[in-house]
């Protein structure tokens, strides 16, 4: 079975759509599939990854300038078209040569700047599309759509796929690496007797919006038990490390600032709490049972942090200058670590972790059907 993914990585776009279908692509790799990648050549692109993980990546050119300098904010209403570093149809037309001679069984389409129209021009080079979404706000010429968000409703893409589409959506398919589930047990038995001493800070590969700077801040401020410490996890493309490397030294609580690590899970495994960002690590915090404090830096993740809040699995806060709502939510959890364990449980209950493996034989058997 031959698979393609066309995504990208950039400082605008940042690393969760790759990191997502990494994950897809191994279990289908498992699964006996050959896969490999379309990315264009963006500023903080993840191509050297995705090769160093054993996939052929085809490199598109990159044909705007797409430059983001660090004090560039990212916009509440990010302008989607714009990440894809060309115009649509251009791209449509370098991704068919990039498939190559032989049609793709699944076309995997991961890019908020994609949509019908891509898709369409697409078609004669694939057997099947899917796409992986997570605004139900466009048309979609797919054979099956993937929303692993919380709160989700098939009904949500009714008007935007064909009726023959089948729609999967809830984090039971949220695309989580294995280890994550391996962990998970470990994680959650850790979790009987709560505690308060280890904060994970994680707002995402690049933060070109300097969340976890603004978050370091506002932690110099509040009272936290005299045992605490903090680990922070940025990517290497972080335009803001060296100022967090710089504002960890000033706390008074030990901080370590781990950069590019690979065993998340073991990281959030040990944490008692995270402040992080409501993109796909989200359902790994889940994942593990680990409460969240998400902090809330554009209109698109406001689906997810209020969903993941009224489950009672996270607690919400706008990512701004003053954060008071962060301090105060640090403060009641210092006093009340029943709270913690409530989000716990909470938190585990959203998924367990599987999802790569039920989308790939998902996948898997509807080739074998149709070459039945």
């Amino acid at each position: 079975m031959y698979i393609v993914f066309r995504t990208d990585a950039s400082l605008q776009i940042g690393t969760g759509h790759v990191m997502r279908c990494l994950t897809l692509a191994d279990a289908l790799q498992e699964a006996g599939a050959q896969c490999h990648f379309i990315c264009r050549e963006h500023p903080g692109n993840l191509i050297e990854l995705i090769r160093q993980r054993g996939f052929l990546v085809i490199v598109l050119p990159l044909t705007v300038e797409s430059v983001v300098t660090p004090d560039q904010r990212v916009e509440t209403q990010p302008n989607y078209a714009a990440w894809l570093g060309t115009d649509w149809n251009t791209d449509s037309e370098q991704a068919k040569v990039g498939v190559g001679d032989t049609a793709a069984d699944w076309l995997i389409v991961d890019h908020y700047a994609l949509d019908i129209r891509w898709e369409q021009m697409l078609r004669p080079v694939c057997r099947h599309m899917m796409v992986i979404d997570d605004l139900a706000n466009r048309a979609h010429d797919c054979d099956l759509l993937l929303d692993q968000n919380l709160g989700r409703d098939v009904c949500d893409y009714g008007q935007f796929v064909p009726k023959s589409c089948t729609v999967l959506v809830g984090p039971q398919y949220a695309l989580l690496r294995p280890e994550f589930a391996a962990l998970r047990e470990e994680s959650l038995r850790r979790r009987a007797t709560p505690q308060f001493k280890h904060l994970l800070i994680t707002m995402g590969g690049v933060d070109q919006a300097d969340a976890t700077g603004k978050v370091l801040e506002a932690l110099q401020e509040c009272k936290l038990p005299v045992d605490f410490y903090i680990t922070v996890v940025m990517g290497r493309h972080a335009p803001w490390l060296a100022r967090v490397q710089t504002l960890a030294k000033r706390l008074p609580q030990p901080v370590v600032v781990k950069v590019n690590i690979s065993n998340m899970a073991q990281v959030m495994a040990a944490s008692d709490l995270a402040i992080g960002a409501a993109g796909s690590t989200s359902w790994e915090r889940c994942c593990l049972g680990l409460p969240s404090m998400i902090g809330v830096l554009a209109d698109n993740q406001i689906f997810i942090a209020d969903a993941l809040q009224q489950a009672g699995a996270a607690k919400t806060f706008v990512v701004n200058e003053e954060m008071t709502t962060l301090r105060a939510l640090l403060a009641e959890l210092a006093d009340d670590p029943g709270e913690i364990a409530r989000m716990s449980t909470c938190a585990a209950n959203v998924t367990d972790g599987v999802g790569a493996k039920r989308i790939s034989a998902t996948l898997v058997n509807r080739s074998l059907a149709l070459q039945a």
